[in-house]
């Protein structure tokens, strides 16, 4: 009995064209503009989505609106022009993101697979990005928010925004979302080459290194969050790949704001503490962060350093974000190519 060749999927089948398959990064945001305009635009999209302030009541729309979006975003755009890529004209969380996306595109990227990053809050939008991919004949979709530890506050508001537009759609792509991926050994043996390659090439060996993570209201993960969870897991994690006590290593949480209790211990008050108790070299990195933002290169490496040295420190270093790095890229196409298992 004679058998029918095999199917070959780069061949177009009765008028459809070949099945592709997408890939798209998605970091949370950034504004278009280091201007007090640009950072008002994105502050009302991001401190509107309930995910982010689950109480979007008559009260908070009434501070949002009369008090926050009238005198934050001046001085946020202060501090965006601080670590403004110029020669871009764009923020560095763009610059890397996009790097990220195109390195990612040249490892694996062909005839089946088309890369793409997009942003949650700002541009380019996940909308634009999505309907760009399935306009190039991707039927298939693999989601990656680029953020290690889940939050409802990250993770959860970029499936929204996916499903939100997907629900749009008649002809909807096949959906895939990366898990987090706070303790994968791809990610914590990329975070320990990183900080041992930085360590390395510093003229002082810290006393302490504080890994901090982007803070939460406390409240959140009373109602079930996981994000406190899965930081602890990493850190630990990292404790034990780098050898390291727990006094050596310590986990805080920054970018606190408004006046609930957010998770402890914070870090620019772990700072101010580690000065005065003694400590003279520190050195901080953010695992949490995908890619170097405002609240890396500004909050961290330029006011928690100063908030050190002004208690008493003397020597403090910022450890870079995988960014797109040989062993960020490594862990990141490791990553993707699993979940496209089946599909290429």
């Amino acid at each position: 009995m004679s058998m029918a060749p095999p199917t070959d999927p780069s061949k177009s089948v009765a008028g459809i064209g070949p099945e592709r398959v997408g890939v798209l990064l998605v970091n949370l945001g950034t504004p278009d503009t280091a201007d007090t305009r640009g950072v008002r635009v994105y502050l009302k999209e991001f401190l509107s989505d309930p995910r982010v302030i689950e109480n979007q009541g008559l009260v908070w729309k009434l501070v949002l609106n009369g008090i926050i979006l009238r005198t934050r975003p001046s001085r946020k755009a202060r501090d965006y022009r601080k670590i403004w890529n110029t020669e871009k004209n764009e923020s560095p969380l763009a610059t890397i993101t996009r790097a990220q996306s195109e390195k990612l595109a040249a490892d694996i990227a062909g005839d089946r697979v088309v890369v793409d990053w997009a942003m949650r809050y700002g541009n380019p939008s996940i909308s634009s990005r999505v309907n760009a991919l399935t306009a190039q004949g991707c039927d298939r979709l693999l989601v990656m928010p680029l953020y290690p530890q889940y939050s409802a506050a990250t993770s959860a508001t970029v499936c929204d925004e996916v499903f939100r537009v997907l629900a749009s759609m008649r002809a909807q792509p096949t959906l895939r979302v990366t898990p987090p991926y706070y303790d994968d050994a791809a990610y914590v043996e990329a975070l320990a080459v990183s900080i041992e390659a930085h360590l390395k090439g510093l003229s002082f060996q810290p006393d302490v290194i504080v890994a901090s993570f982007h803070g939460m209201p406390k409240k959140y993960v009373e109602k079930g969050d996981p994000y406190e969870r899965q930081c602890m897991a990493t850190v630990e994690a990292l404790r034990k790949r780098l050898n390291l006590e727990p006094a050596k290593l310590l986990l805080t949480f920054q970018s606190r704001f408004g006046f609930d209790e957010w998770l402890q211990p914070y870090t620019d008050k772990t700072m101010e503490r580690l000065a005065k108790d003694g400590v003279r070299r520190v050195a901080v990195v953010t695992p949490g962060f995908a890619a170097d933002c405002l609240e890396t290169l500004e909050e961290i490496a330029q006011e928690n350093a100063e908030i050190f040295q002004h208690h008493g420190g003397e020597q403090f270093s910022f450890i870079p974000c995988l960014n797109d790095s040989e062993v960020g890229m490594d862990m990141i196409r490791q990553l993707v190519l699993r979940e496209l298992q089946g599909w290429i």
